[in-house]
This record gives C-alpha cells, structure tokens and sequence, in this order.
C-alpha cells in the first residue's frame, strides 16, 4: 500500500474513521479552512442557470451558512462537555445564528479530530484571515490547551490593497499550536539585509573576512577558574566572568579567533561566512503570492510553495507524515512529496482531487502515481453511476479528471456548451488547438446533444470535441458524430466529434487525439520539482 493518501469526501467523516486515521499517527497538520464572508469564489465553476452543488459552496464560495447541519453540528459538541462545549456555547452567546457561528460549530468536531490523530510531539498550523483568528484563536485554546499555543504568526500575503476607509487588509495569520508541551523544531533561517551586515558586520581579517566582536564573558562573579584574570584582563572586577575557561581562550586566541580592542579588551570573532542568518520570527514578509507566474495554477485559494516548505521544515523531519484536511489544490501535499514527508489530503471536491492529480504529475512524473492512492472516488459503473445520480456537479468534475481535462471556468455569458477543455501543440508550444468537452450525468439523451457540441466547436475553433456520457449514446447521436468527419494530426486521423462513455473509459478507452505528452495547457502545469531547491523567498 503506498505511504501517501489522497482522499475524496468529508473531512470530518474522514478523520472519524480510525482504519484511516488512528490515534497519534500524524506528525504536522496545516489547514487553511475557508471563511471569508465578502469573498464568493464559486462563480468561476457556477452553473449557467446559477444553481450551485453544496460541496461547490463549501469550496468556492467561502462560507458557512447557519443551517440544519451547522446546528446540528453545534448542539452535539455542546453535548459532550468540556472546554470545547464551554467555548462554543459562550461563541453562541454573542454571535447567535450567524455564519461566523456556523463556521466555528463545523471547525471544532474537525479541530478535536485533528488533536486526536496528532502524535505527542506533533503541531499543527490553521491558517486564517483576521475575520475569524480571533475566534478560532480561542477555540484552538479550547481544543489543544493555552500551553501549547505557539504563535501567531502574520504573514505579509501581498504588497498593497485598495480597501475603502479602512488600511488596506494585506495579512493572512497562521496559529501555530503543539500537540503537547514538547513537539519537533528545527530552527529556520532568513539572510541578513545588507544593512544589517553593514551596521554589525564592518570588521575585516586580513583575508578579508567579515566579522563582529561578540562578548566573551557573562554576567555575573564566578570562584572558580572562569573567573581569574586572564591575559591582564581582571573579569571579576568589571562584575563579570568568562565565557570560556581560561584554556579554551588560550586555544582561541592562538587561532586568531580573538578580538582585542584599542582598549585591550577581548572578545570573541563571529565570522558573517559562519552564521546560519537571522533566526525566522513570527512576522513573514519575505513570501508573496503573485497574481500570475509558473507556481500560479488558478486555484482561487492558492498559497505559495515557500511558505508551506517554511512550515514542514520546521515542524517535520524526513519520512514525518504531514495531513492538509482541505487541501484544495495540494500546495501542502506538493511540497511534503518534494521534501521526502508522507503526506495525507483531504477535500471535498472532485475538481481539488483531479487538479492535485494532475499538480503532482508535472512536478514529479508519471512515476509519481505509484507513490499515493485515491480513496473515496468511483472506481466502477456502480460507483460513478451513484455519483452521477447524488451530484451531477462532482460527476462532472470527476468524468472531467478520467481524460485529463479541466473544468472551464465559467462566467456569465461566456463559454455556453462546454464543461472543460484541454489544449494541446502540434508544432510550437504557443500554437496551440483544443478539444473541448461536454459531460451528461443523465440517462436522457437525443441527436441534439451531438449537434449543438459541433456548433460549439465550430464557435470555438476547436479541432475536436468529446461527449462523455454514463449511458450509451443512442445510434441517431454516432450518425450525428460521424458526419462531422476527421482531424488530421501529424500522429494520424482522428475523429472531429467522439462520444465516450464512463464505462468506456472505466475500462481504459481515452480520447483519440494527439499523445497526451503534447499536452501542456490542460491544468496549468507546476514546475518541475527539485528536493534539492528550497523555495525560502519571494514568489515574485
């Protein structure tokens, strides 16, 4: 079984299952849970008549409506007891039936599941905005205890915002919280400003190396050896001792390691080329998000590979498994696979799923399928056919990821007729084509559907169109498609309008069309990934 998991579903019923998630089994777990009541990212996959799945809500819309689940949800962890109960029910108190209500009702089962599943010396990162930190700040005291908060930590997202009559809002805050008293650390570092060089670092050996003098002695009267005289140097009576015994200074000394000052006082050479860099505090402003660029893959909540590498170097070591709860477009699971962590996603999309998919295949290779399993989604006609039936939305997406396609972002007037659509080059790489798609969850089929895909391609200028179905095609709509004729590709014939079902593709039938290494428009590829490149710095 491989070490890596992707999972398809509910985080919470998720967590819950202990054949998946036993206790104490996960070293490092980072989330950023959606909330943010003046942001609406469903429109980009919305329905032409408007109408929206409750898991596109959930991911797109970036809210949490009070309602019978979030109630439900509410009463049964006030029911429990305890410092959680206590906290939600004073949240109740001054916030009523609120969204923000809703959201803290749904995060605390989920928050109590990820303190079960965390081991002893494990942490944990919820990344928020600051509509909600302070809540959540609070019922993670609840959850994990006021003496395993760690930090919060605020990090600088972008370099300037246009808010009416407020400061522009350019913050993102990370609450940083161990699992016990104890949990894994390993220090990280930033470079020193070439002010902070110039201002400590203006002493030179004659090699040319940069140094500063750092004391060699500590506060404080010792009676032992450290706190004789040494080279004329009487430390007792300036209040203070040595930092070093009096053969360590001598073996310093010899080396050239000591410092002697126009008033023969001695100190100690920290050579700049011998520093690690200033030690990273709790303030990020070194790491940016750009609107465009080759990490940028159009996912509306993406965060930047730096900022999780930050986060899992410091709190994991190699081989440590590290579980994104919403992992959305796997920026945590990427960077986990590229620094040697196992790494467990959760989301509650099919469209997240295809597109980390697809995220991990071009980073690391075809091979890299070997290294993880998808649990949750359909992997026979039963199982898409119950899709297709619960939420025509998720079947769509997930018939989407069987070809490699992606879902196109929708808006208002734009793109009528076409649920996704992959490009490809069949000479340089900006002379693209495309193959646009069309999926039907439904068993009501007629001619029609073929039809109006042909004019959509002839609108478009796509040299193939592709309907992908759950039942058969009637034969009116195969004589629909064969009229259509051919494409002629360097790689051969290929029809202009093909009709695919799950079934089919199920069993391992793809879209007759150009090598898919030709591809490379589908999902905005990520760039190949090197374990050796650490991504500590502007993403600008």
């Amino acid at each position: 079984m491989p070490d890596n998991h992707l999972y398809y579903g509910d985080n919470l019923a998720i967590l819950r299952a202990r054949d998946y998630f036993p206790d104490a089994s996960v070293d490092l777990v980072y989330l950023d849970p959606p909330f943010n009541s003046n942001a609406t990212y469903n429109v980009l996959f919305a329905e032409h008549t408007g109408e929206k799945a409750a898991s596109q809500i959930k991911a797109f819309e970036d809210t949490w409506s009070w309602d019978e689940e979030a109630a439900r949800t509410y009463f049964e962890t006030a029911q429990a007891g305890g410092e959680v109960a206590n906290a939600l029910k004073a949240f109740y108190t001054l916030l009523g039936e609120s969204n923000m209500m809703a959201y803290l009702a749904m995060m605390a089962p989920r928050l109590v599941e990820l303190r079960r599943v965390l081991k002893p010396t494990g942490s944990i990162y919820l990344h928020c905005d600051p509509t909600a930190s302070h809540y959540l700040k609070l019922l993670m005291d609840a959850v994990f205890g006021p003496v395993n908060f760690r930090n919060e930590i605020i990090w600088q997202r972008t370099g300037a915002h246009n808010s009416a009559g407020r400061y522009g809002p350019i913050t993102d805050t990370i609450l940083f919280f161990g699992r016990g008293t104890t949990h894994t650390w390993n220090p990280q570092y930033t470079p020193y400003t070439a002010d902070y060089i110039a201002e400590r670092y203006h002493y030179k050996d004659p090699d040319g190396r940069l140094f500063w003098p750092n004391q060699v002695t500590g506060a404080g009267i010792r009676h032992g050896e450290t706190g004789l005289p040494w080279r004329g140097v009487d430390v007792t009576a300036k209040g203070r001792h040595w930092a070093y015994p009096p053969d360590e200074l001598d073996r310093m000394d010899l080396a050239g390691r000591i410092y002697w000052s126009a008033k023969g006082l001695p100190y100690i050479k920290n050579y700049l080329d011998e520093q690690s860099g200033r030690p990273m505090q709790n303030l990020w402003t070194d790491i940016t998000m750009t609107k465009s660029g080759p990490e940028r893959l159009g996912y509306p909540t993406q965060k930047p590979e730096a900022l999780l590498e930050r986060i899992i170097l410091s709190s994991s070591n190699e081989g440590d498994v590290v579980l994104d709860p919403f992992c959305g477009c796997g920026t945590a699971i990427a960077v986990a696979q590229r620094l040697k962590r196992r790494w467990v996603g959760i989301d509650i999309t099919h469209l997240a799923v295809n597109l980390m998919k697809h995220r991990l295949q071009s980073a690391f290779g075809e091979s890299v399928k070997a290294e993880y399993d998808v649990i949750g989604e359909p992997t026979d006609v039963e199982g898409a056919r119950q899709l297709a039936k619960d939420d025509p939305y998720q079947f769509q997406w997930w018939a989407l990821g069987l070809v490699g396609a992606r879902p196109v972002e929708q808006k208002k007037g734009a793109d009528k007729g076409i649920d996704g659509r992959i490009y490809f080059h069949e000479g340089t790489p900006t002379d693209l084509k495309q193959i646009i798609l069309s999926v039907k969850a439904g068993a009501n089929l007629h001619r029609n559907m073929v039809h109006e895909l042909g004019g959509v391609m002839q609108r478009e200028g796509a040299e193939i169109g592709v309907l992908i179905t759950m039942t058969p095609p009637t034969k009116p709509m195969r004589e629909e498609a064969a009229s259509a004729g051919f494409y002629q590709s360097p790689w051969g014939t290929h029809a202009r309008l093909q009709l695919l079902t799950v079934p089919e593709l199920l069993d391992g039938r793809r879209i007759d069309a150009p090598p898919m290494g030709q591809v490379g428009q589908t999902f905005k590829k990520a760039p190949k990934a090197d374990p050796s490149d650490h991504l500590q710095m502007s993403l600008d």
